[in-house]
């Protein structure tokens, strides 16, 4: 089969190249409740790059450590043509636990990322969250020094805050901050995205269809896995749910004229809004994944993106996209 290209896009100045969707593999192996088959995960990554993905996500505590071991064999065949990303920052691999990004703990997450990933660099290495107890000028510091030993090519940041991107950034240009974006959640907007254009550095929006709900696949009768997170995420309630699903019929109703599927909206429009954006949408379904990707060829027009920012404008929408515990580890 001949392999499919994909628009690039470059992230900020850095110069680090990627397809304009890249591919979360966060929940072939995390999160929303079984475990991909590891045949059918690598299928999944494979048949990604076929469509002109070059952009695959992972982190050490995906699993722990079996989503890096996953990306690595996926993309083995193709490893020189592709940027692997992979995340540091909690210890053992256990997102639950307090943030660790010590110097001497960046170093052995590194290593551990390089043996599982199977390469011999890591071509965006992310702190996974800001830790509290060490200064971002020494994470920074340590990320810089991996780069000029050549084990890691760029340096990215996930869910950080402003000033603590400025800081880090004055240490070691950051090449991209991953952090959730999309039609239900614009936050960014307000200082962060200003930000990233001023320093000139990448966005990486993950959750890019609200986990699942801009697709409209989504409903207050849905039934989650009992190891699902979303089950503990306020604005999965069943009443949240319900009370948000005018967003979804806006979403569908922008759709349906253009002859498009929900999620190939929600994309092109976070394409649209700048063009050092790259989001990460995840799928564990073949089909999912190929409509996602139709969403890098949606044209949205300025009179489409008018639409819908006055139809999305008049919605309140409700529940907070993180229980508390976890909302104190962002925006740090």
């Amino acid at each position: 089969m001949k392999r499919k290209q994909m628009q690039k896009r470059q992230l900020g100045k850095s110069g680090l190249e990627v397809s304009a969707l890249g591919l979360g593999c966060m929940g072939l192996s995390f999160g929303y409740g079984t475990v991909t088959d590891k045949a059918e995960g690598i299928a999944l990554i494979r048949r990604a790059y076929e469509l002109g993905v070059t952009f695959f996500d992972s982190a050490e505590c995906y699993g722990p450590f079996i989503n890096e071991e996953l990306v690595g064999e996926a993309v083995a065949p193709f490893r020189d043509k592709v940027v692997v990303a992979t995340k540091f920052g909690f210890p053992n691999g256990d997102a639950k636990a307090q943030p660790d990004s010590r110097p001497a703990s960046i170093r052995a997450a590194v290593e551990g990322s390089l043996k599982r990933l199977n390469t011999g660099v890591i071509d965006l290495l992310y702190q996974h969250r800001v830790d509290p107890n060490v200064p971002i000028e020494d994470v920074a510091g340590t990320v810089r020094d991996l780069i000029n030993e050549g084990k890691v090519r760029h340096f990215g940041m996930s869910e950080a805050g402003a000033e603590t991107i400025r800081r880090a950034h004055a240490v070691q240009p950051v090449a991209a901050l991953q952090s959730e974006y999309s039609l239900w959640w614009r936050e960014p907007e307000k200082e962060i995205i200003p930000l990233l254009e001023e320093l000139g550095i990448g966005f990486v929006p993950f959750a890019p269809l609200g986990k699942g709900f801009l697709t409209g696949a989504i409903d207050e009768k849905t039934q989650f896995a009992t190891n699902d997170f979303r089950n503990i995420v306020p604005r999965f309630s069943e009443d949240a749910r319900r009370a948000n699903r005018g967003l979804v019929d806006v979403i569908a109703d922008i759709a349906k004229g253009k002859g498009a599927a929900n999620a190939q909206i929600a994309l092109a429009w976070l394409l649209a809004q700048k063009p050092w954006i790259a989001p990460i949408p995840g799928t564990t379904k073949l089909h999912r994944l190929e409509e996602n990707i139709g969403g890098a060829s949606v044209t949205l027009t300025a009179a489409d993106l008018a639409d819908i920012a006055r139809a999305v404008g008049e919605i309140k929408l409700v529940g907070e996209r993180y229980p508390a515990a976890l909302q104190a580890r962002v925006g740090r």
